[in-house]
């Protein structure tokens, strides 16, 4: 087997084994913050795998309600976006059933994990963190020790299920490498070798990254005031049809080649978005539509991205207006990733030396 990070040859992942004997891959532990409207790069980005990985992993997708008070949360709101979330992994096609849905809050041994974790991560790896530094910005002493301390917290919603892998995409490629650093630590720290996996990324790699519909150069995002910047899960095919039509353009015919495409960020944004709703490869998508005109493409995007999406908006709206269901399976969820978690945990605790009388 060779290392994902590194390229290293290491020795075979003894915890892949129990999954094996059942035709699983492995475990998957993954997250989604219940922060502001979900939109088109979420879908894309995570949540449409998730449904796609069910059938080969053990699954457990978590709506990560902790991490998202590192900063501040209207409690209300925090509540209504969590039920949100749980919504639209339901809607995309997870089996709430087979797989374990849940928002990490339910779970204490994340916390309980975290603090551990707290104790044999390193000051430096934590400040070499890219995502802190870009979130603090110029004003570190004014933010929260939690945005300063939660790749730790983001180690132990991994490792408290000892997952085996976990789906990422570039920018949190990073967490992952601290997660395995954290778990090599601890292995090496209480002479456990094989206590913790070193957990392997999934990285699904063309077209996860989506750029707002405003300006190609800056991903579409959550926070961009701007509506007409995204398209959100919950729009439906009126304003999903607006929005692409508004898209930002530039004035020349539809790219020829893939290289030509790069060079025009909103038109290669576009045709992006297309390949990944279709499922083909993007240069298929630009031989397809080469030289013609944008509004040919847009009504072709358009029509692609309501047969898609509309259903998985319709089926959130339902969803949110039951929340005594969506509490359900969250309750649910939670139970079953307690009954994982708890014997792990009491296995750490043992392990550091925690009497346990």
């Amino acid at each position: 087997m060779t290392d994902t990070t590194t390229g290293a040859a290491q020795a075979p992942n003894p915890h892949l084994a129990a999954y094996n004997t059942r035709g699983l891959k492995g475990r998957i532990l993954s997250g989604v913050q219940p922060t502001g409207n979900l939109h088109l790069g979420n879908y894309l980005g995570a949540i449409r795998n998730f449904a796609r990985l069910q059938n080969d992993y053990e699954c457990l997708y978590c709506v990560v309600d902790q991490h998202a008070i590192t900063v501040w949360q209207d409690p209300a709101q925090l509540a209504a976006q969590t039920r949100e979330i749980a919504s639209a992994f339901l809607a995309a096609g997870v089996d709430g059933n087979k797989q374990i849905i849940f928002n990490q809050s339910m779970v204490p041994e994340h916390a309980q994990l975290a603090w551990i974790f707290n104790c044999v991560a390193r000051m430096g790896w934590m400040s070499r963190m890219t995502q802190f530094k870009e979130k603090a910005g110029k004003d570190r002493e004014n933010v929260s020790l939690g945005l300063f301390a939660y790749p730790a917290l983001m180690a132990a919603d991994i490792l408290i299920y000892k997952a085996t892998h976990v789906p990422v995409g570039e920018d949190q490629k990073q967490h992952l490498e601290l997660t395995r650093d954290i778990a090599i630590k601890f292995n090496n720290d209480f002479s456990q070798p094989d206590f913790f996996p070193i957990t392997e990324p999934l990285i699904f790699g063309a077209a996860t990254r989506v750029m707002s519909l405003r300006d190609g150069t800056k991903k579409m995002s959550k926070s961009d005031p701007s509506d007409y910047s995204r398209i959100n899960l919950t729009d439906d095919a009126d304003a999903i049809a607006q929005k692409i039509r508004r898209a930002k353009t530039d004035p020349l015919p539809m790219p020829d080649t893939l290289e030509d495409a790069e060079k025009r960020p909103d038109a290669d944004n576009l045709l992006g978005i297309y390949a990944a709703l279709a499922d083909q490869e993007k240069d298929a998508v630009v031989a397809q539509f080469a030289g013609r005109q944008f509004s040919e493409f847009k009504t072709a995007l358009t029509e692609l991205a309501v047969a898609k999406l509309g259903p998985i908006g319709a089926e959130m709206q339902r969803l949110m207006k039951d929340p005594g269901h969506v509490d359900g399976v969250l309750r649910n969820g939670a139970q079953r990733a307690r009954a994982i978690a708890a014997p792990i945990l009491d296995e750490v605790y043992r392990t550091v030396g925690f009497l346990r009388p």
